[in-house]
């Protein structure tokens, strides 16, 4: 049965992290395959994003096995591979194919203005197969491109979001800007202009503010079919902070529940304006983000439709 209108789905960035595995507190004692724990965290939310295929594309028979394991309801979004975004991406992290005929380097990082047009079609279309399962078994909710902070706003910066567009013309695409300019007095409806006209998401973000990197919170949708909300949490003491041992250390903040209940409204609200809206918890350690995405769901239940 299709959604009815004004869906949504509340889920986190990721079902893997090895703090979540290893505090314990959200899968149950024995649920140690990989299949094991999609198959409990599906029970427990209907969408989650993919993370792992920003630092490396997956195998499209992993990704049928992620459509087998889940109930026919449940979404997943997928973050873009990095060399996509315009990130630095080591070359041992590109498709075997792909770095073999790229030859020796002497550098280990490479951006996507690197490679040859043959080897930037062939990975995109690598990345075709990658979503093609979830695609078919109508399980794909937005590619999610989340771009790096040095990618401002500039005429060169928004032909290489229209250039990602035109390489996935099918898909639902949602665009998460990370410096400051794209959405400065100046910018932000000339930025939100162009999302519409391209139909792409605008993520709203909840994250640290006051940094060249931090953008602000604009409750607003670009696309019809779908929003967007990221939640990164409020930790500005880590933000920014080098040397950190992994991304959960970045990302750690758990939301109290006033700071959710703040949210639910301006949620509700945004979901009046689209058919779908997703909630994705991104604050990854341990099981804050399980935790938090429980909860708010609940404040949601009493004023909108979540899945």
């Amino acid at each position: 049965m299709p959604d009815p209108p004004h869906t949504i789905r509340v889920g986190t960035a990721s079902w893997t992290d090895p703090t979540l595995i290893k505090s314990g507190r959200f899968y149950p004692k024995g649920c140690t395959t990989a299949e094991a724990r999609l198959r409990y965290y599906a029970s427990r939310f209907s969408l989650v994003e993919v993370n792992s295929s920003y630092y490396a594309l997956p195998a499209p028979e992993t990704a049928q096995l992620w459509a087998l394991r889940t109930p026919a309801d449940f979404t997943f979004n997928v973050k873009a591979f990095r060399l996509f975004t315009a990130h630095q991406t080591p070359v041992v992290a590109l498709p075997p194919a792909i770095r073999e005929a790229l030859g020796p380097r002497d550098k280990a990082n490479v951006y996507y203005a690197d490679l040859p047009d043959t080897l930037l079609d062939e990975t995109w279309r690598l990345f075709g197969e990658t979503l093609a399962p979830l695609r078919g078994a109508s399980k794909l909710g937005a590619v999610h491109f989340q771009f790096p902070p040095w990618l401002v706003c500039s005429p060169a910066a928004r032909a290489h979001v229209q250039e990602c567009r035109n390489r996935l013309p099918d898909a639902v695409l949602s665009v998460e800007f990370r410096h400051v300019s794209w959405f400065s007095e100046r910018n932000r409806e000339r930025t939100l202009g162009f999302l519409r006209e391209l139909e792409l998401v605008h993520t709203v973000l909840d994250a640290p503010q006051g940094f060249a990197n931090s953008v602000p919170g604009l409750w607003t949708a670009t696309y019809p079919g779908l929003a967007l909300v990221r939640l990164h949490g409020r930790n500005a003491a880590t933000w920014n902070a080098k040397g950190l041992a992994s991304a959960s250390d970045r990302f750690n903040y758990d939301y109290a529940d006033t700071e959710l209940e703040a949210l639910a409204a301006p949620i509700a609200r945004l979901a009046g304006q689209v058919r779908e809206t997703h909630v994705v918890f991104n604050n990854n350690m341990e099981d804050q983000g399980q935790r938090n995405a429980a909860r708010l769901r609940e404040l949601l239940s009493t004023m909108a439709l979540v899945r």
